[in-house]
């Protein structure tokens, strides 16, 4: 296989296997062999994701956009990372919602953006240029729109409405800024340690830093970062459950990818160290953290506790970024990965429950634990990884964003960072563990004579205890995924 050309097969599969399922749209074919199908191409387009990671860096330029812009993509270890973290959760999503989708319509459609969503996203991480980055960032909005409006309900109309308005400022910012870039980089590739031209940046850095400010707040969107999280807590309750998970747990991360190699591919995080842009994006992610936590604290629809969470934990991420030091952006990219699986996870418990049980507010889950048990055991394994409680994996990532701020020279929020975390991991015990307690604990008065066994299936229960597993094994035999991010860490701090 050529390894230059096999760059597209993980791009280009999804969309004609997605394009051929739609095609066949009212051809009687069994649900069973359609499932299947999404499965097996999900678990291909993933495997393949998986072997270009053994074959070293390549590179293919499709076309020239203009004389100096070419449309290319280029396998480096920071796309390769999130690469084969998005390929994964989609098979897990495939296999989860091949029951799940019983109770939804349209399940060709369904399946079409699902298929054109896995394959703008690893567009995005295969992207070698800024040009190339932003042109499937756009494309995830256009594919993942199609989550939030499946229902086609009028909550779900609103909701999508909003979901592009916020994208479209987002992005608005972000080609904005690509256009003021373009007098002051060498090129759009992706090179660590930036590609600004020394020379000509000399005496307009002020107007530099806006535009990059700006820019990190128009890719944040996607993160669900300050002032642009609004679409988060609307979408995802209104999407099916498997699409609230991997917006939740995939999709924001192409907001965190973006930023990354913004900063330190792109400008190069010297010209923003120490800067007001600096402080600022700090000052950001810390108060996404404490906002979204409150925000999860308070509200009582289950699935919008879970997206405020979001809002919070990956603004942890952000955050970790932001502090521009090697350990504490260690532990950003550890947290990308727990997030991913545990917000996955916590998604599809709570697509179990609606699925079997149609309850939707935290108020109502009081003693499903007994009807549940599965599911529930899966969501408190979740929770208490989200909260940060050893040897669950988040633990560790956490560990290296309070150490990474507490080393770093950012003045005193190198002591306000950790302190945010851990206010903000009391809060996610509170809006988490509750839920827990209720649902095993329910009280001596509660009757249970009208329960029943109300577990889901294997093809919804089996990719839930995975996640389970992994959220809690990543966090006891971390030394694999620990040399993986130390190794990406240090090209770009040396």
């Amino acid at each position: 296989m050529n390894n230059s050309y096999s760059l597209l097969i993980p791009i280009l599969l999804p969309v004609v296997s997605g394009l051929l399922l739609y095609a066949l749209k009212g051809k009687n074919i069994n649900r069973s062999i359609r499932g299947g199908f999404v499965i097996l191409i999900s678990m291909i387009t993933a495997g393949v994701v998986i072997y270009l990671s053994s074959v070293g860096e390549a590179g293919i330029t499709l076309f020239w956009l203009t004389k100096d812009i070419p449309i290319r993509f280029y396998l480096d270890g920071m796309g390769m990372f999130f690469a084969i973290l998005t390929s994964l959760m989609w098979v897990v999503s495939a296999i989860y919602q091949m029951e799940y989708l019983k109770h939804e319509k349209n399940e060709e459609r369904y399946h079409l953006f699902f298929f054109l969503a896995l394959a703008a996203l690893l567009g995005i991480c295969f992207s070698g240029n800024l040009v190339t980055m932003y042109l499937f960032y756009e494309l995830m909005t256009l594919s993942t729109f199609g989550f939030v409006i499946h229902t086609l309900t009028k909550e779900a109309i609103k909701a999508t409405f909003k979901y592009l308005f916020y994208s479209m400022g987002g992005a608005f910012l972000a080609l904005a800024g690509i256009f003021y870039l373009s007098p002051y980089v060498t090129s759009y590739t992706f090179t660590p340690g930036g590609v600004l031209n020394q020379s000509l940046v000399e005496g307009k850095e002020a107007g530099l830093l806006v535009v990059v400010f700006l820019m990190i707040i128009g890719f944040g969107c996607k993160a669900g970062s300050f002032p642009l999280h609004g679409w988060l807590p609307v979408a995802h309750p209104v999407a099916p459950a498997p699409a609230s998970a991997l917006m939740s747990g995939n999709v924001t991360k192409m907001g965190v990818l973006a930023i990354i190699r913004l900063i330190y591919y792109i400008v190069g995080d010297d010209f923003i160290r120490g800067t007001w842009v600096q402080y600022a994006f700090l000052g950001i992610t810390l108060l996404t953290i404490l906002m979204g936590s409150m925000m999860a604290y308070k509200e009582q629809g289950l699935k919008r506790r879970l997206a405020y969470s979001s809002v919070s934990q990956v603004s942890y991420i952000l955050f970790g970024v932001a502090v521009l030091d090697a350990t504490a952006l260690s532990g950003a990219l550890l947290h990308v990965v727990f997030h991913s699986i545990v917000k996955n996870l916590l998604f599809l418990t709570a697509g179990a429950i609606i699925y079997k049980t149609g309850k939707k507010k935290v108020s109502e889950l009081i003693g499903i634990g007994k009807q549940q048990p599965i599911t529930m055991w899966c969501f408190t394994l979740a929770s208490v990884t989200l909260i940060g409680i050893p040897p669950t994996s988040a633990f560790l990532s956490k560990w290296y964003l309070a150490e990474g701020s507490l080393n770093a020279p950012i003045g005193s929020i190198s002591y306000i960072g950790p302190i945010v975390l851990l206010v903000s991991a009391l809060l996610t015990a509170g809006y988490l563990i509750t839920i827990t307690m209720k649902a095993f604990f329910p009280g001596a008065d509660y009757d249970y004579s009208t329960h029943k066994n109300m577990e889901p299936n294997k093809l919804m229960t089996v990719p839930m205890m995975i996640l389970a597993l992994a959220a809690v094994l990543l966090g006891m035999f971390p030394n694999y995924l620990l040399s993986v991010v130390a190794k990406l860490s240090s090209t770009l701090f040396g």
